[in-house]
């Protein structure tokens, strides 16, 4: 790439502060690009995460060996794995979407309720927002479906999450989930 290009793409990074020029050429980078992320080896996970560490090393003036991990919580930026599952939190915000009726008739069609289903009214998980995964033939193309992962990725979400009233506030909540599943808390 020239470095017309470079500053075309990235824009004027001189009247940037300092929080922002690691923000904006390597956070926004990544997550643009996170649903092509999905499915990368260990390896290449590492190395991104590298580049992160340093962009938080960057935006603090701090040495190679300064633990980062208090910095990136300090800055409110997901590690990179937790970036790539952010695919799945705009597949939960759709199905949020698509369960309270704001959605394409379409796409509600393909959810189902565990509740609506008469044979499985008296399981615990008919009191519980979860949804029927439904059953596939081929793992490679099935098991990626719309109907299919997206209620994997509603039913791993926590009640608290799940039950919530409004859309911002099961987003709010979906990013705390996230972060904290970032940083173990």
């Amino acid at each position: 790439m020239s470095p017309t290009a470079c500053a075309a793409f990235f824009g004027d990074v001189t009247g940037l502060t300092r929080l922002d020029r690691p923000r904006r050429l390597y956070i926004l980078w990544l997550d643009y690009g996170n649903a092509t992320l999905a499915g990368l080896p260990a390896n290449l996970i590492r190395r991104l995460q590298s580049v992160l560490n340093a962009a938080a090393r960057l935006v603090f003036s701090l040495r190679k060996y300064d633990r980062v991990t208090p910095l990136l919580q300090q800055l409110h930026w997901l590690k990179v794995d937790q970036r790539i599952q952010h695919i799945h939190c705009k597949l939960a915000v759709l199905v949020f979407l698509c369960l309270h009726g704001l959605a394409t008739q379409y796409l509600a069609n393909d959810l189902q309720r565990v509740s609506d289903l008469d044979a499985r009214r008296r399981l615990r998980s008919a009191s519980t927002c979860a949804l029927v995964i439904t059953s596939t033939r081929l793992f490679t193309v099935g098991d990626r479906a719309f109907p299919v992962d997206a209620t994997r990725t509603w039913n791993s979400l926590t009640d608290s999450v799940t039950s919530s009233p409004s859309l911002p506030a099961f987003k709010r909540r979906l990013k705390t989930i996230l972060f904290a599943r970032s940083y173990n808390r």
